[in-house]
């Protein structure tokens, strides 16, 4: 098994690389980079350049007693001195050809050195650690919560197959998958957080102002509070899904030989059901854990958290991609990257670790 583990670590690398330059010549084609996206919100009145080191405001100025002095390959820009362009590119590292840029990136990202926010005086990784709490949040309590509750019911579904249970309960499935995320969020809040209805949850947030001045207790159950609806809106679709897959998983292996082989021997149902057919049933559910909580911690936030008016990471993602915030952009993508790849390792090592019996090392990779 360690020589699998070594080599699925090897190949991560190649993997991680061609994602990066998959990613990073596309955006060279993309229009309206970072200098557009200033050189627009300096005409606009932004005030985004206070956040650059070396002097914003000196750039501003140079902006507002600039003529039409000279020509520039920005639209937009024909007002500007080339020499402040040039300032500009020099700035963001654009005065260097796009390969020279794309190697010393990695260089850094190796490293582990994913720079600073173009547009906030940040570095990458503070201000990923900054808008993890929500994205944490999100998606460890959506994916727990999915699995305490899919998994039971899935069980119980594939037992009294078509019942009145398993009917009306697929139905409430099949709703629960066909509503939108967003706008079972937005039929919460309408209900449930002041809208036209109730209002027992707070409209906003993941804890009150007062935070700092509650106990532990009331710490942990403010928390809660603020996570109920949004972590619910979250679930939904994972919820409909998981219990498919569980009730299905554990139907194949109830038809199966070995089933009727061990109710033949005088074994109970429980015994047969927990002892020898949910170890086979749950490998592709359990294995699935890393892949579910990457998508819902990656995946399925930016609109949950908009709603809800959240700072995590989806719309961090959304926010450096509008304004073109590349070390924001790549940093992330090369650490969600190497996070998704690594959960596909761990959830091959799930697979042993549920049945001894799978052995990769016999494997070609």
């Amino acid at each position: 098994m360690g020589a699998y583990i070594l080599r699925r670590l090897a190949l991560i690398i190649p993997t991680l690389f061609g994602i990066m330059v998959i990613n990073f010549a596309l955006v060279q084609f993309v229009p309206g980079g970072p200098i557009e996206q200033i050189i627009a919100r300096m005409e606009g009145g932004g005030d985004v350049f206070e956040s650059f080191s070396g002097g914003g405001s000196e750039m501003q100025r140079d902006l507002q007693g600039a003529g039409n002095a000279g020509t520039s390959q920005y639209v937009g820009a024909r007002g500007l001195p080339p020499e402040f362009i040039a300032e500009l590119e020099k700035e963001f590292g654009f005065d260097k050809p796009p390969v020279e840029r794309f190697f010393s990136m990695m260089w850094d990202y190796m490293r582990f050195d994913f720079g600073e926010s173009y547009f906030r005086s940040i570095s990458v990784v503070d201000l990923v650690i900054e808008k993890l709490p929500v994205s944490i949040t999100l998606g460890l309590w959506s994916t727990v919560i999915a699995y305490l509750v899919s998994i039971p019911l899935g069980i119980r579904k594939a037992v009294n197959d078509g019942t009145q249970f398993d009917t009306w309960t697929s139905g409430l499935i099949i709703v629960g998958y066909a509503i939108p995320g967003f706008l079972f969020a937005i039929l919460l809040l309408v209900v449930f957080a002041g809208g036209s209805y109730l209002q027992w949850f707070p409209l906003r947030g993941l804890t009150s102002d007062n935070w700092e001045e509650l106990s532990l207790l009331g710490k942990i159950v403010d928390y809660f509070w603020h996570i109920a609806l949004p972590v619910l809106a979250s679930t939904i679709s994972a919820f409909a899904t998981l219990t498919l897959l569980t009730k299905n998983s554990f139907l194949d292996e109830i038809k199966k030989q070995y089933v009727m082989t061990a109710k033949a021997k005088g074994l109970s149902e429980r015994r047969v059901l927990y002892g020898h057919v949910f170890r086979n049933a749950m490998l592709i559910v359990i294995a699935g854990f890393p892949a579910v909580f990457v998508s819902v911690f990656f995946g399925g936030s930016l609109i949950i958290e908009t709603i809800f008016s959240l700072d995590g990471l989806g719309r961090l993602g959304f926010e450096a991609a509008v304004s073109r915030d590349y070390p924001v952009i790549f940093g992330t993508l090369f650490v969600f990257g190497l996070i998704g790849l690594l959960m596909g390792l761990i959830s091959d090592l799930m697979y042993v670790w549920i049945d001894p019996r799978i052995d990769f090392e016999t494997r070609e990779t």
